[in-house]
């Protein structure tokens, strides 16, 4: 089962444009919560609990039991946008999914990469070169996975890591369904130019224009 986590709101009556502005002023974050058939939850958020909560990463793919000030209940939410200020990244509105264990979602899960130093490849001088960050999944919402573990022990240089590879929750199952595509690839070390041509060539050149000064 999916880890729950908590997240405070208080309830805001009114919705549209001029109301979000006044509760950004206010020092809230604007959201609502909607779905599951109900009418939609006007709510506003203290944006540092926001932005502890999305620092921590795997933001997208965690559930949320949103308690609501001055009442005794709960909505059990996924989170499925925030919209952020153009200029300083600042969240600005967050929209919530009604979910219940039945609900089932697509979601990106995050790809966490473990062992690097038992990777022969990056031993070696290879580079990690990381196909897919995240990877996206249909499942019950009770079995969102908080990130998917690639392990890179024993991967050389020249070799790849595929959706075959990998372990996942029963009733997990990716979106892409007819291959078996890459997640990640142990590349070759970038080679260095070498200079000692170019060099050499700007010496001659050099040379040539000193006869030329000595005519």
């Amino acid at each position: 089962m999916a880890e729950i986590f908590t997240l405070a709101a208080v309830p805001r009556e009114r919705a549209g444009k001029g109301a979000a502005r006044a509760e950004r002023r206010a020092g809230r974050v604007p959201s609502v919560i909607y779905g599951a058939k109900k009418e939609p939850r006007m709510i506003s958020i203290n944006p540092l609990e926001l932005r502890m909560t999305m620092e921590k990463g795997g933001f997208f793919s965690s559930v949320f039991d949103i308690t609501i000030d001055g009442t005794k209940e709960k909505e059990r939410v996924l989170p499925r946008e925030v919209q952020v200020h153009p200029v300083t990244d600042i969240p600005e509105h967050v929209d919530f999914l009604r979910v219940s264990a039945a609900t089932r979602v697509t979601i990106e899960v995050p790809c966490h990469f473990i062992n690097e130093d038992e990777c022969a490849g990056l031993s070696r001088g290879g580079v990690l070169n990381i196909v897919r960050h995240d990877i996206e999944f249909t499942c019950a919402v009770d079995s969102i996975p908080a990130f998917i573990e690639i392990d890179l022990a024993g991967l050389d240089i020249g070799d790849s890591v595929h959706y075959s590879h990998l372990t996942v929750p029963e009733g997990v199952e990716p979106t892409i369904s007819d291959r078996d595509f890459t997640i990640a690839t142990i590349a070759a070390p970038t080679v260095a130019v070498e200079t000692d041509e170019v060099e050499s060539e700007e010496g001659e050149e050099g040379g040539e224009e000193a006869e030329a000064t000595e005519d």
